[in-house]
């Protein structure tokens, strides 16, 4: 059986559940602005691009430029991720499994990088080797942009550091969004998928899981030969 030589990781509502932190930065700017927020409005923005984000929040009234505006969420949530990040279950297990086996991994999120580095910063530093970030790409989830691009600086190290090629299937990415889940799945890496706020059905696309708790590095490679199906 093929080894599994890297895993991909997701930030938000993944490894961690900042969630809650960007929907409450996000009711406070609205409101700053007079404007009005909802629930179903918040909900839209899981898994997205920044600037879509920020988009959303103009045509809420918040008079304020697209960067402005990422800036000021970004602010708030880092402010709150000082003082506690709330790590999603299982998640620390399963990075710490996947480093003991040898397994590389990395982080693709649609955080821009001073916040994904923030979340980074307090893991051990031999867990995560590279981060990209949504302010790398030109085109956030759900295109694939980003994980086609951590594929290829992943790729590079591998062969220069062990003379063997990355494999897309012997690679896999975990995502909780509906966004997220078809950006990975898109860029042909093997996607599971454990969601958080959205439902996700199944799909010969991509591997569910209702937790991260109690998955180990050999559940991973066990999924390289399994057909699509919840784990």
């Amino acid at each position: 059986m093929s080894s599994l030589q890297a895993v991909f990781w997701d930030m938000d509502g993944t490894l961690v559940d900042t969630e809650p932190y960007w929907i409450q930065a996000e009711y406070d700017l609205v409101e700053a602005w007079g404007g009005q927020w909802d629930e179903a409005k918040a909900q839209l923005l899981v898994g997205q691009a920044l600037e879509f984000s920020a988009s959303v929040l103009q045509d809420a009234g918040v008079g304020m430029e697209t960067a402005s505006i990422v800036d000021a969420l970004m602010d708030r949530v880092i402010a709150r991720c000082a003082h506690e990040i709330p790590w999603r279950p299982g998640a620390l297990e399963l990075l710490g499994s996947l480093r003991s086996a040898g397994v590389r991994q990395a982080m693709v999120t649609m955080s821009w990088g001073r916040l994904a580095s923030a979340i980074a910063e307090r893991l051990p530093q031999d867990h995560l080797e590279f981060i990209i970030s949504g302010d790398m790409v030109s085109r956030g989830k759900p295109d694939p942009e980003a994980y086609l691009l951590g594929f290829e600086k992943m790729s590079e190290q591998h062969v220069r550091l062990t003379g063997e090629a990355l494999d897309k299937t012997r690679c896999i990415a975990v995502e909780d969004s509906i966004p997220g889940t078809a950006a990975a799945a898109g860029s042909g890496l093997v996607t599971l998928a454990v969601p958080h706020y959205s439902a996700l059905p199944e799909s010969d696309q991509w591997h569910l899981a209702e937790s991260l708790s109690g998955l180990s590095a050999a559940d991973l490679q066990n999924l390289l030969t399994k057909e699509p199906t919840a784990v």
